[in-house]
């Protein structure tokens, strides 16, 4: 069951993802959807065609028929659940997608993204999928292989090419960086037809990842990236391993996904904005100050999708560099889109670091990793919850406290989260403060509290 995660599938080729579990899968999804055609795509990693096969058959054993795209990016993998297909003279939308993916984890890992009737497929849904999968005896076998394969890939290039044609031949220069991840199936023709001035890093797929692990949100995964920025270009991107998160740095930033959502908001009428837990203060503060609606949220891109959903919101943003489009696209997170969004804001004259260095100054820590257990992690976050109801005397004044995703203790000039990770058997902290010393503070005072709910268990 540890394959089962709160927003996908994920588990190590062979020994956990095998013929076995990958068929069963394929099975008991199938009888989740309700629709005849279910699209299927895969990363780079050498053992996702081998997964695609295993899929396949317990689909089909399932009675599905299956859409083949390959090759693919996870945002045209979403992207193809709002496109007709014309199978046998006749025009169908897939009821469902699967993406075979690792994202950014080691490549012995692989996994799978599922969306139904364009929702992410996550959680609770997961959980009881895992558990019917184990309670089936035998592997179910189909008649007949029925997949009949699409090219969701140019009909992805075609559209953004379209999309975005204003920004035909921009002077500005653009450094990349694939981390031979599958963003390069898609980036270089892209560019190519726009006609921008580019310069790309590790744009062949490959899935052992020679040159650097494809997760942009750790500094030293950049390297390569900023040296080529430095090198006479004027902003850099970096993607994931499956595409679906960014990195934008200029001469004088790395912004982070809350910064770039009041960038993007910039260009639109006061939108709704969705946040997570783990973004600034100043995020939400701005974006107010600014008349737009903005909510706070579970952190994880499933989540998001669905909050956005739910408000009809038109933005969404992870620290981690998930940004979800509703304004002129799809409510998903794609990396390619957010690229030439962030390409489209310097077209039209912002200065991206001019604008940053507007804000409020504020002192933030990265994501802060404490380790305990699977069975641990919740009841601690319980136990804190019960100890800020009477705090020792000198812990830092409370404002309120935010709980719709472990808790934000919200202070008189910052703020501290601890949450669990859905992912991984760890406590995730952040703090943030106007001063420097407070911010340390805050952070010392929260990780005494977790000491204190660790010693209790």
């Amino acid at each position: 069951m540890s394959i089962y995660r709160e927003y996908d599938i994920r588990g190590i080729y062979e020994k956990e993802l095998n013929e076995q579990s990958v068929t069963r899968i394929g099975f008991v999804l199938a009888s989740k959807i309700k629709g005849e055609y279910v699209a299927v795509g895969y990363d780079a990693r050498s053992h996702s065609p081998i997964l695609f096969e295993y899929l396949v058959a317990g689909l089909n054993a399932g009675g599905k028929k299956v859409l083949g795209m390959g090759l693919v990016p996870t945002p045209v993998n979403y992207f193809t659940n709002y496109q007709e297909w014309v199978i046998d003279g006749i025009g169908i939308t897939p009821s469902a997608s699967v993406m075979i993916t690792g994202s950014h984890n080691p490549s012995e890992y692989n996994g799978f993204k599922i969306t139904v009737d364009k929702a992410p497929f996550f959680s609770d849904d997961i959980y009881a999928l895992g558990r019917e999968c184990e309670a089936m005896d035998s592997i179910p076998h189909a008649k007949t292989r029925e997949v009949t394969e699409i090219d969701a890939v140019t009909r992805y290039i075609d559209f953004l090419v379209s999309e975005f044609q204003h920004l035909k031949a921009m002077p500005t220069k653009i450094a990349y960086d694939c981390g031979n991840g599958v963003a390069g199936v898609v980036t270089e023709d892209i560019f190519s037809r726009l006609e921008l001035k580019t310069t790309g890093l590790y744009i062949e797929p490959d899935g052992t990842f020679p040159n650097h692990h494809p997760d942009p949100s750790e500094e030293h995964n950049l390297q390569d990236v900023k040296k080529l920025l430095a090198n006479g270009n004027d902003i850099a991107f970096a993607y994931d391993g499956d595409a679906d998160r960014i990195a934008v740095l200029t001469h004088k930033n790395n912004i982070k996904g809350d910064m770039m959502a009041l960038l993007y908001s910039m260009k639109m009428d006061k939108p709704t904005v969705v946040g997570e837990v783990k973004c600034s203060q100043v995020m939400y503060d701005e974006l107010t100050r600014r008349g737009c609606n903005t909510i706070m949220y579970k952190t994880g891109h499933s989540n998001l999708k669905v909050k956005m959903k739910e408000t009809n919101a038109d933005l969404a943003c992870e620290v981690s560099g998930h940004v979800f489009f509703k304004n002129r696209y799809f409510g998903y997170d794609d990396a390619i889109y957010a690229t030439l969004r962030m390409l489209e804001l310097i077209h039209d004259g912002i200065d991206l670091d001019a604008e940053l260095a507007k804000l409020p100054k504020v002192f933030s820590t990265e994501e802060i990793k404490v380790k305990t257990t699977e069975d641990e992690k919740f009841k601690i976050i319980d136990k804190v919850k019960e100890l800020l109801k009477n705090p020792h005397a000198d812990f830092p004044t409370i404002k309120d406290i935010i709980d719709v995703d472990g808790v934000r203790i919200n202070f008189e000039n910052g703020w501290g989260l601890v949450r669990a990770s859905n992912t991984t058997p760890v406590l995730v902290t952040r703090f943030e403060s106007t001063s420097e010393d407070e911010a340390k503070l805050y952070e010392k005072a929260i990780n005494d509290l977790i000491k204190k709910a660790q010693d209790s268990l």
